[in-house]
Parts: C-alpha cells; sequence; structure tokens
C-alpha cells in the first residue's frame, strides 16, 4: 500500500515534489478529483502513470501548470486561451493547443498528438506542488482506467495501491468532477468533455461550442464511451428499484424501495450533486447490491457533466479484463 501524508503536514509538499522530480508518482488533491501526477517532462515517469492505470496509450493526458506564464512555454497560446485562463484559472478548465516545436513534454503525454491539454487547479495542496516541483505535471485521475474517479485518499489507495510512491490527502475534493474541456487548436472552439467548469459560461467568452468528435480518436481524456464506470451493473432509470438494485438519487422526490440509497442532493442542487458523484458511487459499489439505477439530473448547467459520467458508466463495458478492485 503506498504512503499517505497530510498535505498541511510540515515537509510533506517538499517530500511529494522530490519524488516527482526523481520520477515517482504522487496522488494529489485539486479541486476536481485527485490527480496520479508524474513529472510530464519524463517519458519513464508518464510511462508509469499508464502502467499504473492500465489505460490507452492513445488517450492523452492533461498536462497541469502553476499558471499561464508555465502554459505558455508549452503550447502556442491564443488570444482565446489568454481570455479563458484569465477568467476561469486556476480552475476546472483544460485547453487543448498545439504544442510548441520545443515543448519539453513527453510525446506519450499527449498519446503522440501535435496537441497538448493545459490546466492550472486550484487548490493549495495542487499549487504548492506544482510550485516546489517546478515542472509540468501530468495527471490523470487516480484511479483504474474506466473505473470511478476518485475524491477522496482512500479512493486512491483501495483502487492503486503500491503503484503510487505518496498520496496527499487534502480531504474531499470541493468540485468533484473533472475539468471541462475545451479544444483551442481548430477554427471553432469545441468543447471535448463537459466537466466542472459550465459550458454557458465558457460560451458567454467564445460563443456557442462546437461538441465532441469520434470517442474512438479521443483529443481529450474522458471521450471512450465506456467510463468512469463502477464494477456492478449501472442503468440510468426514473422508476423505481428492481430487486437488489442499489439507487443512486438525486432531489426530494427520490423512488424508494431501494436495498441501498444515496441521494447525491436532497434539495436538488446539481453543484451539490457534482461533488458528491464520485464518492457515492465508490459506495454504491461497495453495497453488496446486484446493480446501480441512477435517477437522471437535469442538464443545465454542471448536471450535463453529471449527465455524460452517468451514460459513459452506463455504456456497455469493453471485452477486457476488469480492473482489479482489491
Amino acid at each position: 500500500m503506498g504512503s499517505v501524508r497530510q498535505a498541511s503536514e510540515p515537509g510533506a509538499i517538499a517530500e511529494a515534489a522530490g519524488i516527482l522530480r526523481r520520477g515517482g508518482l504522487v496522488a494529489f488533491p485539486t479541486e476536481t478529483v485527485y490527480g496520479l501526477g508524474a513529472d510530464a517532462t519524463d517519458d519513464r515517469a508518464v510511462a508509469r502513470v499508464f502502467a499504473a492505470k492500465n489505460r490507452p496509450e492513445f488517450n492523452p493526458l492533461i498536462v497541469h501548470v502553476l499558471d499561464i506564464a508555465a502554459a505558455r512555454r508549452l503550447v502556442e497560446w491564443t488570444g482565446e486561451a489568454q481570455a479563458l485562463a484569465e477568467r476561469f484559472w486556476p480552475g476546472p478548465l483544460s485547453l487543448v493547443l498545439p504544442r510548441l516545436p520545443d515543448c519539453p513534454v513527453s510525446g506519450l503525454a499527449g498519446a503522440g498528438l501535435p496537441t497538448l491539454a493545459v490546466r492550472a487547479p486550484r487548490g493549495a495542496a495542487a499549487r504548492a506542488l506544482l510550485e516546489r516541483t517546478g515542472r509540468p505535471v501530468a495527471a490523470p485521475s487516480a484511479n483504474p482506467a474506466g473505473a470511478v474517479s476518485p475524491t477522496r485518499a482512500e479512493h486512491v489507495l483501495d483502487a492503486l495501491g503500491d503503484a503510487v510512491d505518496l498520496v496527499l490527502d487534502d480531504g474531499p475534493c470541493a468540485v468533484g468532477i473533472e475539468s471541462t474541456v475545451v479544444d483551442l487548436s481548430g477554427e471553432t472552439p469545441a468543447l471535448l468533455r463537459p466537466g466542472g467548469l459550465p459550458a454557458e459560461e465558457i460560451e458567454a467568452l467564445t460563443g456557442p461550442l462546437a461538441r465532441p468528435g469520434d470517442p474512438d480518436t479521443p483529443r481529450s481524456p474522458g471521450q471512450i464511451a465506456s467510463h468512469y464506470a463502477p464494477a456492478l451493473p449501472l442503468r440510468i432509470g426514473s422508476g423505481a428499484p428492481e430487486s437488489g438494485e442499489a439507487l443512486l438519487s438525486f432531489g426530494p422526490d427520490a423512488p424508494s424501495g431501494a436495498a441501498v440509497e444515496r441521494n447525491l442532493s436532497p434539495s436538488g442542487d446539481p453543484v451539490e450533486a457534482a461533488a458528491n458523484l464520485f464518492a457515492a458511487l465508490h459506495d454504491l459499489d461497495r453495497s453488496g447490491c446486484t446493480g446501480i439505477v441512477a435517477m437522471p439530473v437535469p442538464e443545465t448547467g454542471v448536471g450535463r457533466a453529471i449527465m455524460d459520467r452517468l451514460c459513459r458508466a452506463a455504456a456497455p463495458r469493453p471485452l477486457v479484463d476488469p480492473p482489479d478492485r482489491n
């Protein structure tokens, strides 16, 4: 089992930064989910991320940076990127832009694409780690590929164990759902993944966003059809749960009769629901039930991102061995 340190402990950030600079893996909290961090300029370290997650190498990673100045050293910066970053960074927004010719980030981190996804995360622990490391950090969610994302340190330990050299624990993630990803590499800005920043807020600056393309050739994490999935089968439905099913509910009018229930927001608040989504799925996955039925959430604001995650969790699973959950 990987070691755990409270992010607020004296020396914890320095220890984590040292591990990253030596090519190790550190799971750390952001405002969205816990990320599995590696020095993005180190090919071997990035390869360790893919191996730890059993992640397909055609699925690119998001590179975390401290600020706009750090991002400009990696990608071709545009006026739209500047406007969005000034408004929403640090925060749950990732921008896909063309790599600079001398970009030091490993080609594996970008899945060999001519573009790179960059973001400046919010949260004291993440920002302190980036500042102390002094290098861009590639950090997908700290869980096996396709499984439920972690929003607490214990989720990381349960899922990845010894594959992580150190877990920085700073409590539950505030946003609880991954960043919104916007592609700025083409003529029209495109929404590649809905996330913690509602698309409507972005479109107030950019105008209408084009929508994602072919999920078989992802330009961003989270575009594969089956993703964010618990081990138990999950379906989306608004009726009463079937015998043995756990219920993932939303709002004050949840149906009764579930063996186990987790209500994402009894008051019907989508922001609260997003923060609770992955923790609730982790709980229900270990409830002993035979499956999970999830109530739909209104697809406005961050509700669109919640339904994106639920639809991918309910999608047919690829015909591969499931990840080891032990």
